[in-house]
């Protein structure tokens, strides 16, 4: 079983060091040929690229210039401990032993525009590329036509060594579009977060992203393997739903 997530766009780029293990990106070949491209961007040009502001355009032209191969510790900090939006505020990953750390190697992975699947101790330089950014490439005009099928066919190469064949889906839509569901060799079980409301659930951008975090963190604590017991979350006020919930799209509620 492997749990999917999206990246953050917030990062801590001086993490607290927690294991001296690391791995290296897969596809940094690919990475590189990104920043090439962004490279050549004007920081007027990033700004409507991105739609980010002035001081945001600049610091990632800085990123993109001084990017640079190959990647070591002196350079580059673990992936799962440097982004820091709200799903990572809900994994707290720098709290996790290096024995959870582990595990979470072997069953957590990070879809990235740039980078395109990150395992969590992958050592990453900082960034800024979202999935859904209308960047021009060789491949197309955006970075799904980049990275094509070569995500899904990672995810499957990865999944093939685990007992159940199963993906949680924690990761936004503008992510999990990078792959192709139906070309997945696993079965795909999206969980949902939403709050009580006046008698409705309703999706809280917030929470429900911090949510997804939670969830990462509770399978990484218990080692989880077995979809089923997931159904066991209770993180934070949240029950899974059974009225709410089908065969694979999983409803937590609070």
């Amino acid at each position: 079983m492997i749990a999917l997530l999206s990246p953050s766009k917030t990062l801590n780029e001086k993490p607290r060091l927690i294991t001296e293990t690391y791995s290296i990106p897969e596809f940094l070949d690919k990475s590189s040929k990104l920043i090439e491209i962004l490279k050549k961007y004007s920081p007027a040009q990033l700004e409507k690229l991105m739609n980010i502001n002035p001081k945001l355009s600049h610091l990632n032209l800085e990123r993109y210039l001084t990017w640079k191969l190959p990647f070591d510790t002196s350079n580059a900090q673990r992936a799962i401990l440097m982004f820091k939006g709200e799903v990572y505020n809900g994994l707290k990953a720098e709290t996790l032993s290096e024995k959870k750390l582990l595990f979470a190697q072997d069953h957590v992975r990070i879809l990235s525009g740039l980078y395109g699947v990150l395992k969590p101790l992958d050592l990453m330089q900082p960034y800024r590329l979202e999935m859904g950014t209308l960047l021009k490439n060789p491949g197309g005009d955006n970075l799904y036509s980049f990275w094509g099928d070569l995500l899904t066919r990672k995810i499957n190469e990865d999944i093939s060594t685990h007992k159940e064949k199963t993906i949680i889906n924690l990761a936004s839509d503008e992510y999990y579009n990078a792959l192709d569901p139906s070309k997945i060799n696993a079965r795909m079980i999206k969980c949902m977060f939403k709050e009580e409301r006046d008698g409705e659930l309703k999706f809280i951008t917030v929470f429900g992203k911090k949510a997804r975090g939670l969830m990462t963190r509770f399978i990484i604590e218990n080692k989880i393997g077995n979809s089923e017991d997931l159904k066991a979350f209770d993180s934070e006020g949240y029950r899974f739903n059974p009225e709410h919930s089908t065969k694979d799209a999983w409803m937590f509620s609070r």
